[in-house]
């Protein structure tokens, strides 16, 4: 419902049937982004780099940090290809 000036929650109403069946039909098939895809993965060197020098400067054995970057699928539908372009080092607290 729209009523001017304020927000109105709303809820549907309750039921005793389902609106599809929940058995499995079918053959189990794998659902894994490799099953049909042939993936790459592309770092920028600029970003291999700052994260090596942060790994190095870190005194802990592990640390924690972000990669960030673009995930596309190829042109031909073959494949995906993960472009890394930025290292963030994040919050210790």
């Amino acid at each position: 419902r729209f009523v001017p000036g304020r927000m109105v929650p709303f809820s549907f109403p309750l039921s005793k049937c389902a609106l599809w069946d929940p058995v499995p039909m079918g053959d189990v098939i794998g659902s894994h982004i490799t099953y049909y895809r042939n993936p790459k993965i592309s770092m920028m060197e600029k970003t291999l780099r700052l994260a090596y020098r942060h790994a190095k400067q870190n005194e802990k054995k592990s640390f924690s940090c972000f990669l960030l970057g673009t995930l596309r699928v190829d042109e031909d539908g073959e494949g995906i290809t993960l472009t890394i372009d930025r290292f963030d080092p994040g919050r210790e607290v």
